[in-house]
């Protein structure tokens, strides 16, 4: 049985190297997910798949139906989840193709649902979220980027936008002086929502693009997408090296 989800963003809308089971169409009391899990191996370890933006990437980040989506894999058994996420670098040393570990995450989004805690409680749940990802997971990512040889950047905070519009120069400055050394649109509520059904998660953030007003000129699509697609091979062998790590260590 699957233990292990990979939440697929922008860029990676579906795993090449993984060998297809069969996929699993869920309900959940929140809605759909963004579409049906995909169970398959991976280097001879079971995992789950579920592309966050739909496997045509024709959800934006505001109308992704996070809960759902995490609902969803809490149900199929999944207790660890690495997300792939791209983000615009705002840290000088995030540049194109840099893949991040963030271990914080600033949180500018609105209007999303951001709790399951909110209908016919018992009480009023509060819970913590000083280090919003698993420590676990995030070693363990570390540990697979070393066996593959990837250079990975360890640490930053993740600053989370509405969207699906790009920042303005001017408050990628705010997020700046208030800590972000990345942006990106999906972390939030994402992480807080693994948070609440306790799910160790993680997130690999890969930079597309300098962030509005940290390069010349304009922020151009094609150049994010080119960037993203030839940054996903090294993310699947990261994932390759992590996944059978991982599971290595469970079964001993």
């Amino acid at each position: 049985m699957a233990e292990l989800a990979i939440l697929g963003g922008t860029g990676l809308t579906s795993l090449h190297n993984m060998d297809i089971i069969r996929r699993e169409v869920m309900h959940t009391p929140y809605g759909e997910p963004s579409g049906a899990l995909t169970y398959g191996n991976l280097c001879g370890n079971e995992v789950v798949f579920l592309a966050r933006h739909g496997y045509g990437h024709t959800i934006p980040p505001h109308m992704v139906n996070y809960r759902a989506n995490l609902w969803a894999l809490k149900h199929a058994g999944i207790t660890r989840v690495i997300s792939i996420c791209a983000v615009g670098g705002i840290r000088s040393d995030i540049a194109p193709r840099s893949l991040v570990i963030p271990d914080q995450v600033i949180d500018y989004t609105w209007s999303r649902h951001h709790t399951f805690f909110e209908k016919d409680l018992t009480q009023v749940t509060h819970i913590d979220f000083t280090r919003p990802y698993c420590e676990e997971m995030r070693c363990a990512l570390a540990a697979g980027a070393a066996s593959a040889g990837i250079d990975i950047i360890q640490g930053g905070t993740y600053g989370a936008t509405q969207g699906p519009r790009l920042e303005s120069a001017a408050e990628i400055d705010r997020m700046e002086r208030d800590g972000c050394d990345m942006v990106g649109m999906s972390g939030m509520p994402e992480a807080v929502l693994a948070k609440e059904l306790d799910l160790c998660y993680a997130a690999c953030a890969v930079c597309a693009n300098r962030a509005a007003g940290r390069s010349d000129g304009a922020i151009e699509m094609s150049e994010i997408e080119a960037t993203l697609e030839d940054s996903m091979a090294r993310v699947r062998l990261l994932l390759e090296h992590t996944i059978t790590s991982t599971c290595r260590q469970r079964e001993d």
